[in-house]
């Protein structure tokens, strides 16, 4: 079975170099990541997203993160998400934790936290969400008052991804909590500074380091703060609009291994006497899936390149392609435990470990419903003459 996707359909948003990338980076991640064991618990993941993280640094797999280069990276995602679900989370969530200084960072910061991030040597987190603020950014609780030259940060955060094993974090925080969204700021937090505490880790269906942070009179200098004052609002925002659209593909990778998985199995297991394959029922879900695959792909390499374009925002863009990439996924990796049945739900299959897994990519980085409501603003403005 191969885990390179086809680029036919995306041939016409793709440079040379993208092509050849493609290829690699499906020879890596079918060679060192889909033969690496699932983990079968929190605390193996954990120890294998380590593992990962060196492995992507060594490959040079993280620069494209460095270059900005949103269709490399939808590539890479693409093929990670195929082989490995959790490889294509840790690569997400060094990119989570990059964009914010590579937006907002000093020359300082960038040498300590970014450069040995984009090479695998130190773990980032991307420390936003609260109990209660999720898609309400600006109900954000942890806070964040400057003292000489210092700022001393309060608060927790739950559901962050590398909590308890991450280096720093990308930490927002309201500097002015009157102003709402707009005093909102942004800090690199390292994971050892005191007052920076791992609370407990939070088990998900699919193992993913994943727990809670919080900040009792948590001294973090001055310096790294990212941008001025007011500003963690909007590097948030600009970095979830850059990486949504490698949600897609990740979602698209995971979406096209169920497919093979559900071909390979469809061709060669035999009910009543003739290939499932041959039965009309089956070929619908296949026709359906396939489709469905290459619309979101498209949609997907689209949105990449116009980033890549040197487009200020894609923000309609990245929600397309985010909701339905997700949402399209979920469907055919259902569609595929559906036509391998029995097989399709055992734990040892990889069609069972893409069903437990793509669940979550329809809620992070802004869930499903809160891509449509971006989307139907955008249209509205527009049509208003607004935008």
């Amino acid at each position: 079975m191969t885990l390179l996707p086809d680029p036919k359909p995306i041939r016409a948003f793709l440079d040379p170099r993208h092509l050849d990338l493609a290829a690699r980076v499906a020879e890596f991640a079918a060679r060192d990541l889909a033969t690496l064991p699932a983990p079968p618990d929190d605390g193996a993941a954990r120890l294998q997203a380590r593992e990962i993280l060196k492995r992507l640094g060594a490959g040079g797999w993280l620069a494209p993160i460095g270059d900005q280069d949103w269709r490399a990276c939808c590539l890479i995602r693409e093929a990670l998400g195929a082989a490995s679900p959790l490889a294509d989370a840790v690569f997400a969530l060094q990119a989570l934790g990059s964009l914010p200084i590579l937006l907002g960072g000093s020359a300082d910061l960038k040498a300590r936290w970014l450069t040995p991030a984009l090479q695998g040597g130190a773990m980032g987190g991307f420390a936003m969400t609260e109990p209660e603020a999720g898609s309400d950014v600006a109900a954000m609780g942890t806070t964040a008052r400057r003292e000489g030259n210092d700022y001393v940060l309060d608060g927790g955060k739950t559901l962050i991804s590398n909590a308890g094993i991450a280096d720093y974090y990308a930490v927002f925080a309201s500097t002015d909590p009157a102003q709402g969204s707009k005093g909102i700021s942004c800090f690199v937090v390292p994971a050892d500074l005191p007052g920076c505490r791992f609370v407990r880790p939070l088990v998900l269906s699919s193992p993913h380091p994943l727990g809670e942070v919080s900040f009792t009179g948590c001294r973090v200098p001055a310096g790294n703060r990212l941008g001025a004052e007011g500003e963690g609002y909007k590097t948030g925002l600009g970095t979830l609009d850059r990486l949504r659209p490698t949600v897609g593909a990740a979602a698209c990778g995971m979406a096209g291994r169920a497919l093979s998985e559900a071909l390979d199995h469809a061709t060669t297991r035999r009910q009543f006497g003739r290939p499932l394959a041959d039965f009309q029922l089956i070929q619908e879900k296949l026709s359906r899936m396939a489709t469905e695959l290459t619309a979101a792909r498209l949609l997907v390499y689209e949105a990449a390149w116009e980033k890549d374009q040197g487009a200020d925002r894609i923000t309609l863009q990245a929600g397309m392609a985010k909701a339905f990439a997700t949402e399209a996924a979920q469907r055919v990796i259902d569609d595929a435990v559906q036509i391998l049945g029995g097989r399709g739900v055992l734990a040892e299959h990889p069609v069972d470990r893409l069903y437990r897994s793509i669940r979550a990519l329809r809620i992070y980085e802004g869930t499903t419903e809160i891509q449509h409501l971006v989307i139907a603003g955008h249209l509205i403005k527009k049509h208003r003459g607004e935008a």
